[in-house]
């Protein structure tokens, strides 16, 4: 019997050729992503990771979610990877720290401030988080063609949700000394966006030897609100869904 990696609950036959692998961080997003594709079976659903298996007019790919953060998206990546996926595309969502990024608008990050703990156990913090630039080519010339407004440039991708991030709304309203200040200092920096999972994807796919590439809906611009507007949330999401089909049917036919 084909052994399943252990977290994914998934095996190698499961991939059905797929070298390409859609990664949002939230489960149930897996099926709105899925739904854009002609054809989309549900593979797994086990701890945060869910699973589906997409075609549309090219190569087959898969969608796994990553859950919250670098460590629990590290696991995905280097279990996809065993599986023989090549090419990992995180669709996930942000908080703009530019004041002239909108919600609802998308980031491609092209490459990533370490502020995600988990790099670390890849490769010493001067090693820079950078995407594959054909990923981020592809990126663009899917929102080109779609027609929706798009920013490229730095993410900061913290370990936290609260203090990494300089949010002083929680329990103790206390953000350590280190932290005081940064959003701020990252705004000056040119930093566009917020998240928890960027740098740790393109810190392992390049020192792995793999292709990666990311792009983040806006749910809030963190200069003006911290509420997210729930209605916004499924207009992203579809946004998200297009651009990778997008992405995947331009892979289809490429190189490892």
């Amino acid at each position: 019997m084909e052994k399943r990696v252990y977290h994914l609950a998934l095996k190698k036959n499961d991939l059905a050729g797929a070298r390409i692998a859609l990664i949002p961080g939230d489960p149930w997003r897996c099926g709105v992503l899925a739904s854009v594709f002609r054809v989309q079976k549900e593979l797994a659903f086990h701890r945060e990771f869910r699973s589906f298996w997409v075609q549309d007019e090219g190569e087959p790919a898969l969608i796994v979610s990553s859950g919250i953060g670098g460590s629990s998206l590290s696991i995905a990546v280097e279990e996809l990877a065993q599986l023989g996926v090549q090419f990992f595309l995180r669709l996930g969502t942000c908080g703009a720290i530019q004041e002239h990024i909108a919600p609802g608008e998308l980031i491609i990050s092209e490459g990533a401030v370490r502020m995600d703990g988990a790099s670390l156990h890849y490769a010493p913090l001067a090693y820079p988080a950078c995407a594959n630039w054909g990923m981020v080519k592809l990126l663009r010339e899917a929102c080109l063609k779609l027609g929706y407004r798009f920013h490229t440039g730095i993410t900061c991708s913290s370990a936290t949700f609260y203090p990494g991030q300089e949010r002083y709304d929680t329990y103790s309203g206390y953000v350590i000394r280190a932290l005081q200040g940064s959003l701020e200092e990252w705004k000056r920096l040119g930093v566009l966006n917020y998240e928890m999972e960027t740098a740790t994807l393109f810190t392992m796919c390049r020192v792995l030897g793999l292709q990666a590439g990311a792009v983040c809906g806006v749910l809030v611009n963190r200069n003006s609100t911290e509420e997210v507007d729930s209605s916004l949330v499924e207009k992203v999401e579809l946004k998200l869904a297009l651009v990778g089909k997008e992405v995947v049917n331009a892979l289809s036919g490429w190189p490892d």
